[in-house]
């Protein structure tokens, strides 16, 4: 259902936090012109953790207002609450979104048995396409295959995006569950290889700064073209590092500033990228070909 480069798009805000549905549009026209096969609305990288039911809702609406069907449109709904979560999965339905991306539960750290009846309760309750999410080094626990495996069962869940960046766990998945859903990559840095691997796609935050580029990589892997994924990799890789020099999304959005994509708007707790690491990320965008030197 889902292939290739999935930008899970930073949420545009002005300086003072509020939403600037102006530098969307702008941003999604981009993707939409760099060949970005899907957007991830809202997820971890759009700052979901700080928007609020109302604005996430509006954030939805817009990004599948603005696609028009041009690309597939995934919402992220995850909560560490099941039944908020599936609030935000029925509206993201109601919003014309096609498809739903939840992260596991984080904080309240739950057992394998509670997560698979989480997602279950879930998939029961709205009926849409949905890619679970499992990020350990964000959220404290740790979704396992057999846990998936018994998820992928269920006709609503349709993909996994796994995020530890484990490439004996990407093997284990595909052997277990790619017969009954899609393998997503959610790390940037061992993408490649997973999608050489056999996974469908990779959700990405180097998308947000280099759509065109992924979408190759992406294509170029899943087809087998081995040489060709990896020269393109092998010049993005170093932003597969310093788009995480600090906690994300701070330096995809110092980044989309900079190309003038969007203004210094971000949400406490996290705050601008410290001025001490602009040089590192700018030159990491040189010598990519995303800027020119000023």
């Amino acid at each position: 259902m889902f292939k290739g480069s999935m930008v899970a798009i930073a949420t545009p805000m002005n300086e003072d936090g509020s939403l600037d549905f102006d530098s969307l549009e702008n941003l999604i026209n981009f993707h939409v012109a760099n060949e970005t096969d899907a957007i991830v609305s809202v997820g971890t990288t759009g700052e979901s953790a700080t928007l609020d039911f109302e604005e996430h809702s509006q954030v939805i609406q817009a990004t599948v207002n603005i696609v028009n069907k041009r690309i597939p449109v995934i919402a992220g709904t995850g909560a560490n609450s099941t039944s908020e979560a599936i609030e935000l999965t029925q509206k993201s339905k109601d919003l014309g979104a096609d498809a739903c991306l939840l992260v596991t539960p984080y904080y309240n750290k739950p057992t394998q048995d509670g997560l698979y009846y989480h997602f279950l309760k879930i998939a029961d309750e709205v009926s849409i396409p949905q890619i679970l999410y499992n990020v350990p080094g964000r959220t404290a626990v740790d979704m396992q295959p057999d846990t998936v495996l018994r998820l992928s069962k269920h006709p609503n869940i349709i993909g996994i995006k796994e995020a530890s960046g484990d490439h004996q766990r990407s093997k284990e998945l595909l052997d277990k569950c790619a017969q009954n859903i899609s393998v997503f990559s959610g790390d940037d840095k061992t993408s490649m290889e997973d999608l050489i691997l056999g996974f469908q796609g990779n959700i990405s935050v180097t998308a947000n700064i280099a759509p065109l580029q992924m979408h190759q990589m992406c294509m170029h892997a899943i087809n087998g073209e081995t040489e060709k994924a990896k020269i393109i990799n092998n010049k993005l890789d170093i932003l597969h590092d310093n788009l995480f020099i600090e906690s994300n999304p701070i330096p995809v959005k110092w980044a989309l500033h900079r190309m003038g994509f969007i203004k210094k708007g971000i949400r406490l707790p996290l705050t601008w990228l410290d001025k001490k690491l602009e040089k590192i990320l700018e030159d990491s965008l040189i010598k990519t070909d995303i800027i020119t030197k000023k």
